[in-house]
């Protein structure tokens, strides 16, 4: 899935805690994903703060606009963004998002449900 001369920065990273894998530059709006009103960053920043003061036990958070409980990896975010303790990086990998086969087939080879983050640094 990755050009040969692309995987010199490929790895798989797990790590003892939920981290924040966060898209970079591309980071635009938040939606609820419950009443689809837009959250501010300084709520998403605070939510995310507090949850990693915790060491990221959980990651439900009461939504400002209509006081619902969700997680923060379920909000509607413009750029994918996500939490995760194990992740595959490729840096520099010369193509751009996977096609929903390929996450598939990546899925079902690792077990487990995927988010494709592309982070712009």
């Amino acid at each position: 899935m990755i050009p040969s001369e692309a995987r010199r920065g490929l790895e798989g990273e797990w790590h003892d805690t939920v981290e924040v894998v966060f898209c970079g530059f591309r980071f635009g709006g938040i939606l609820c994903p419950h009443c689809g009103a837009e959250l501010t960053a300084n709520w998403w920043a605070d939510a995310v703060t507090a949850r990693y003061e915790e060491g990221f036990r959980t990651l439900v958070a009461t939504v400002p606009c209509c006081g619902v409980e969700t997680s923060l990896n379920d909000l509607v975010y413009d750029w994918p963004t996500g939490f995760a303790r194990f992740r595959i990086e490729a840096v520099d990998p010369e193509r751009s998002w996977l096609t929903d086969e390929e996450l598939a087939a990546v899925a079902g080879a690792l077990g487990h449900p995927l988010r494709q983050i592309l982070i712009h640094v």
